[in-house]
């Protein structure tokens, strides 16, 4: 009885993320602002909705009562930070915040189905961060101070990455933690600050090479330690903040040309970027070491089909580190890949919110943040996904806020709140253009009233 529940959830599950997806949409095409308000009440119910069937499995067939108390913390955790923004602000971007919600779902669903310790611990991060960040959107609108700290940025950046390359100890051969937490995580906040400040006013050569200079001290420190993936997403994000504050293409240019030849001297400095471009090439050759990983998430991708295999059905736990880096496949192995597709629709719609919110703001400051946080959500979704697809070669970069990573996941929540007070400054924005609009027509019709006085 309980195969069969399980295999009859899978589709309910699938169902309701597909729906899920399409309301995701409709929430851009229609501008009816009832039928957006409909649009994500109906989220947050299919949301609970599937947690609340993800759940019934999961305790079915492990039979572990910590599965109960810890769907009831969760939700009381989903409901909480609803509330809140609903409260505190009303002109917050609910449907990002409702994706927030069900990517954190989708990462406790599978935490909890691989290392219910993990998922606790994933939890009690998540809520800790949401807590602190519910103060970030009134910082962003209130603390104009913030442009100024251009080299506080740069200094603070360098030296906490410098820190780690000299005190942390190497793990799965590479320096990412100091003390328990991955400084590089919160640097690209602080990177994005950085570059923002220095070209919001002057995008001058001067300045475009000052800031070249911090961006390859970032870079060059990352990869030194080995952490190539956040090296490429700092990278990536300084040439895209560049281009646009300055429209030159050939700063693009030369950052492409500079970025291939740091990776051709990188293949031959470093054994493990060959290591990686080996298991990459062709990882069944290299199956017995450095090829397993992938291969075992191909056999995981390939395995699930469109409709995945349903929880706890599938071998996830095979995969070496799936719930840090390769949770996407576990995801398409037990949940399916229509189930990842539709994650995949959901995380680019995350995206092009970001970038609609960038396009409106006015402040170029402003601005350049948005599209800096926007890059690098979207290029860690890019190095995960196309990593354990073997679409490119593997980084070693997890999911935001899906896969398991106490830093990563703090760093995403506080990014998403950085982007609601961006969100809410367009708002304040679009109302005090209109307060102006109607004084000058009203100064307008004062003055063809004066005139109309003194022809009489």
């Amino acid at each position: 009885m309980i195969n069969v529940i399980v295999e009859f959830s899978k589709y309910i599950i699938l169902s309701l993320m597909v729906v899920y997806t399409f309301y995701c949409f409709v929430l851009v095409w229609r501008s009816d602002e009832n039928v957006k308000r409909s649009s994500l009440w109906k989220q947050v119910l299919l949301i609970f909705f599937m947690d609340s069937t993800a759940f019934v499995v999961l305790y079915l067939k492990s039979r572990d009562i910590r599965i109960i108390l810890f769907y009831a913390v969760m939700m009381a955790y989903f409901i909480s930070i609803q509330l809140l923004y609903h409260l505190f602000y009303k002109r917050a971007s609910y449907l990002m915040l409702n994706h927030m919600c069900m990517l954190l779902s989708i990462g406790f669903i599978m935490l909890c189905r691989l290392d219910l310790s993990s998922a606790i611990r994933q939890l009690q991060i998540a809520a800790a961060s949401s807590a602190v960040s519910l103060i970030v959107p009134v910082i962003i609108r209130k603390m104009k101070f913030l442009r100024l700290l251009t080299w506080f940025y740069a200094g603070i950046g360098v030296l906490l990455l410098g820190a780690v390359l000299v005190l942390a100890r190497t793990s799965y051969g590479a320096k990412l933690s100091l003390l328990g937490i991955q400084p590089s995580e919160v640097i690209k906040i602080t990177f994005v600050f950085f570059m923002a400040a220095l070209l919001y006013r002057n995008n001058s050569f001067k300045r475009v090479a000052a800031g070249s200079v911090v961006a390859a001290l970032h870079v060059g420190i990352l990869v030194v330690s080995r952490d190539l993936g956040s090296a490429l997403i700092f990278f990536v994000t300084y040439l895209v903040m560049i281009y646009v504050s300055t429209r030159k293409v050939r700063y693009i240019a030369l950052g492409l040309a500079a970025g291939a030849g740091a990776s051709v001297v990188a293949y031959h400095l470093f054994g493990h970027v060959r290591q990686r471009v080996s298991a990459w090439r062709d990882p069944m050759a290299v199956y017995e070491n450095e090829g397993y990983q992938i291969v075992q998430s191909l056999f995981a991708i390939g395995t699930g089909g469109w409709f995945g295999m349903g929880l706890f059905q599938g071998a996830p736990e095979k995969i070496p580190i799936v719930k840090n880096d390769f949770i996407f496949s576990a995801i398409c192995e037990e949940l399916g890949g229509i189930f990842a597709i539709c994650l995949i629709l959901v995380c680019m719609n995350f995206f092009l919110m970001i970038c609609s919110i960038s396009l409106q703001i006015k402040n170029p400051f402003y601005k350049l943040i948005a599209l800096g946080l926007g890059t690098e959500y979207a290029f860690q979704v890019f190095l995960t996904i196309g990593g354990v697809t073997k679409f490119i070669p593997l980084t070693g970069i997890t999911l935001p806020l899906v896969s398991y990573g106490g830093t990563s996941v703090m760093s995403t929540i506080i990014m998403l709140a950085i982007i609601q007070g961006l969100y809410i400054l367009r708002e304040d924005e679009d109302e005090e253009i209109e307060r102006l609009r109607k004084e000058a027509e009203k100064r307008a019709e004062e003055r063809r009233g004066e005139a109309g006085e003194g022809q009489i």
